[in-house]
């Protein structure tokens, strides 16, 4: 999913800033140990096979470095499962 593509408007690209949907805890969630070379667009890849969507686990996980795809060895993450409601809840509030 290109979330950029998303907020063009009719008459090509804008400047918008994209806004990023808060994304609750479920009991349905997963939780994954990080080992040496997870990055979080590999770990959107495995999980939801599109690794674009990287950007879920990293508002999942605000502790993490947002500056960075890569993940410090043996942190926790949350992993969450909703994903298509969680990708509706973004294109809503991007209209």
């Amino acid at each position: 999913m290109d979330r950029y593509r998303l907020l063009s408007s009719n008459n090509g690209p804008t400047n918008r800033v994209p806004r990023y949907p808060d994304i609750p805890l479920s009991f349905e969630d997963n939780y994954f140990i990080t080992t040496e070379g997870d990055r979080m667009d590999i770990l959107a890849q495995q999980f939801y096979k599109d690794s674009s969507l990287w950007w879920v686990i990293a508002i999942s996980n605000p502790s993490i470095n947002q500056g960075s795809y890569f993940i410090k060895p043996g942190t926790q993450i949350r992993i969450p499962t909703n994903i298509d409601s969680i990708i509706n809840t973004y294109k809503a509030i991007n209209r």
